[in-house]
């Protein structure tokens, strides 16, 4: 991926991309359709603008079926990402996939879901979850407290990144501003992984809490710490309370 602007990516070359690998599942796919309606709407679009055009010209081109729509989607998405980066370089085609579930498949929870897992080990479902949290909160925060004990790091990441209260680039989560406890299973499962980008994940949730639940955050802090704690749960400590250390409200270490 040469460098360039993130929403430039989302153009002409992306819709032929995405219409080919849609056409060797689903050959009635108009390619010149989907294309054409594309590029005449996304010049004077941010990222997040081109990213929906594109999601709703699936929606526009594929069956009026969604659990079909699902299926093929699915199988367009190729080889996991077995790294903890790529997800925004080799794997930006898929964000229109990931915008098509959050805005066409909230009464599809089951299929939605298995999409939004695949989507996770390639790309992100960390926006399109939002929108289900929303609609079906603990039914959805069950499933996340699944995720949270799956094997593949990108879909434990995708339990924590996806409820993050205030998550950048996302609309804020007003039910777990107010009280985040359906979070807490969540980060309690995560509190000693193995992998740096889960960590990460799981100290910028906490750190989200504390902007808003102090003393919830803390609570849960104090109630991780013992004597044997493990490195991986310091490093999330510590980077959870990065923004309290800096004001100087806690003291480091």
């Amino acid at each position: 991926m040469a460098y360039k602007k993130l929403k430039l990516w989302f153009d002409q070359e992306l819709a032929e991309l995405l219409a080919d690998k849609i056409i060797a599942l689903y050959p009635i796919f108009n390619k010149s359709s989907f294309v054409k309606a594309i590029n005449q709407k996304i010049s004077n679009l941010e990222l997040k603008d081109r990213i929906a055009i594109i999601a709703d010209e699936l929606g526009n081109h594929l069956t009026t079926d969604y659990d079909t729509n699902a299926r093929i989607l699915t199988q367009i998405l190729g080889p996991e990402n077995e790294e903890e980066t790529g997800m925004f370089t080799n794997f930006y085609w898929i964000m229109p996939i990931a915008k098509y579930v959050e805005k066409y498949g909230l009464n599809h929870f089951e299929t939605s879901m298995h999409l939004i897992e695949e989507i996770t080990k390639r790309n992100t479902g960390e926006y399109a979850i939002r929108s289900f949290i929303e609609a079906y909160p603990q039914k959805t925060m069950n499933k996340m407290f699944e995720w949270s004990t799956n094997s593949n790091k990108h879909i434990r990441r995708l339990a924590s990144e996806g409820g993050r209260p205030r998550l950048p680039w996302a609309p804020k989560l007003d039910l777990f501003i107010e009280d985040p406890s359906p979070l807490l299973p969540i980060l309690n499962n995560l509190k000693d992984d193995q992998s740096k980008y889960v960590q990460k994940s799981v100290a910028n949730c906490i750190n989200d809490i504390l902007k808003d639940n102090k003393e919830i955050g803390l609570q849960l802090i104090e109630s991780w710490k013992e004597e044997n704690m493990s490195k991986e749960r310091k490093w999330i400590i510590k980077h959870a309370l990065r923004n309290l250390i800096k004001n100087g409200e806690i003291k480091n270490g």
